[in-house]
C-alpha cells in the first residue's frame, strides 16, 4: 500500500494515553477493580521509537503488559504486528539487563486485544494466531500468538461496553462522526467531525476530553478517514485488476483446456470409428471366404448379421461385375 499513518495516533491511543481510561479498560477486560491510575505503566511505542513501529496502547498492570489496538479495517496480520509490537517494547525493558547471565529475568506476561469498529459484519468475538501466517501448517507451534477480537460496534459486546464507559463513549463518538460524514459528504469530513464533537459535549459524551483536544481530535479523525478511504479505494482497485486479470487468464486457459479435451474427444471417437469399421470390414471379408468355399447362406447367418451378409454379397457382386 502506498499510503503511510504519518501521525501519532488516533482517538482510541489518545485516550489510552490517560492512565484512568487504561485502568478503566483493563478492569473491564480482566473483570478487576484496581482503584489508582497510577499503577499503570504506559509503554506505548510512538514515532519516538521507530517511524514504522507504532501502536495504539500499551501498559503494564498486575505483572501483564497488554497490547490494545483499534481496527476500523479488517487485518489479518494482527498476530504479526502485535508480536513486534512485544518485542520492540519487550527490548526497551530489558535494556539494562543482563540477558546472558544465569539470573532468570522475569518478563511481564503478554496480552493481545484488538477492538474492531469497521463497518464490514464481524463476529462479536473471535481470535487470530500467529501460526495462521506460518508457511506451513503446524499441530504444535513452538511459537504461538493469539489475538483476541471485539467487536465494539453498536448492538455487540454490550456488556464490555457497559463495563467501560470510556470505550462505550468513543463510539458514541465514531458513530455521530458517521452519521454526520454520511449526510454532509466527503468534502465536508471536518464540518462533520465538528458537529459530532458539538453533539458529544451537549450531551456529556468525552466531554472533558474533546473540549481540551479539539483541533487535534478534528485532525486525527480527518487523517484517520483518508487512510481508510484510501485503503478502501486501493482493495477496489485490486478487486477490479484482479478480476480483469481472472477473466483473461480464465478464457486463455478455458481456450488450452477446450482444446485439449477437444483433441481427447476426438480421438476417442475417432478410434471407437475406426474401430467398428475395421471390425465391419472383417466380417464382411469373412463371409466372402465362406461364400467362395460354398458355405450356405443359412449357416452363414447363424454367425453374421444379415446387413452384413448383404453388404458381403453386394460388394463381391461389384466385384464380379467389374471383372
Amino acid at each position: 500500500m502506498s499510503g503511510n499513518r504519518e501521525y501519532k495516533s488516533d482517538v482510541f491511543s489518545m485516550l489510552m494515553e490517560d492512565k484512568a481510561n487504561a485502568l478503566q479498560l483493563y478492569n473491564a477486560m480482566n473483570h478487576s477493580d484496581y482503584s489508582d491510575p497510577e499503577l499503570v505503566e504506559i509503554h506505548t511505542l510512538d514515532k519516538g521509537v521507530s517511524l514504522s513501529v507504532r501502536n495504539d496502547a500499551a501498559f503494564i498492570l498486575d505483572a501483564s503488559l497488554s497490547i490494545y489496538e483499534h481496527q476500523s479495517s479488517i487485518c489479518p496480520n494482527m498476530p504479526v504486528r502485535c508480536l513486534v509490537y512485544f518485542t520492540n517494547i519487550l527490548e526497551r525493558l530489558l535494556k539494562k539487563r543482563n540477558i546472558y547471565g544465569r539470573s532468570l529475568i522475569r518478563i511481564p506476561i503478554p496480552k493481545f486485544a484488538v477492538f474492531y469498529n469497521g463497518q464490514e459484519d464481524q463476529p462479536d468475538e473471535y481470535e487470530m494466531r500467529l501460526s495462521d501466517a506460518f508457511e506451513k501448517p503446524v499441530e504444535n507451534p513452538e511459537l504461538e500468538l493469539t489475538c483476541h477480537i471485539y467487536n465494539i460496534n453498536n448492538g455487540h459486546n454490550a456488556e464490555l461496553l457497559n463495563r467501560c464507559p470510556v470505550l462505550k463513549e468513543y463510539m458514541i463518538f465514531v458513530d455521530y462522526v458517521r452519521e454526520y460524514h454520511k449526510r454532509e459528504g466527503y468534502e465536508n469530513l471536518e464540518t462533520a467531525i465538528n458537529l459530532a464533537i458539538n453533539r458529544c459535549i451537549e450531551e456529556n459524551v468525552l466531554k472533558d476530553f474533546l473540549s481540551e483536544h479539539r483541533s487535534e481530535v478534528v485532525k486525527v479523525t480527518q487523517l484517520d478517514y483518508t487512510f481508510d478511504r484510501q485503503i478502501a479505494l486501493e482493495r477496489e482497485e485490486a478487486v477490479r485488476d484482479g478480476i480483469e486479470i481472472g477473466i483473461k487468464k480464465g478464457i486463455k486457459q478455458g481456450v488450452k483446456q477446450g482444446v485439449k479435451q477437444g483433441i481427447a474427444q476426438g480421438f476417442k471417437q475417432g478410434s471407437e470409428q475406426g474401430f467398428k469399421q475395421g471390425s465391419e470390414q472383417e466380417r464382411i471379408t469373412a463371409i466372402k471366404n465362406m461364400l467362395s468355399l460354398g458355405v450356405s447362406p443359412e449357416l452363414i447367418l447363424t454367425k453374421y448379421s444379415e446387413e452384413d451378409y448383404t453388404k458381403a454379397t453386394l460388394t463381391s457382386n461389384d466385384g464380379q461385375e467389374n471383372s
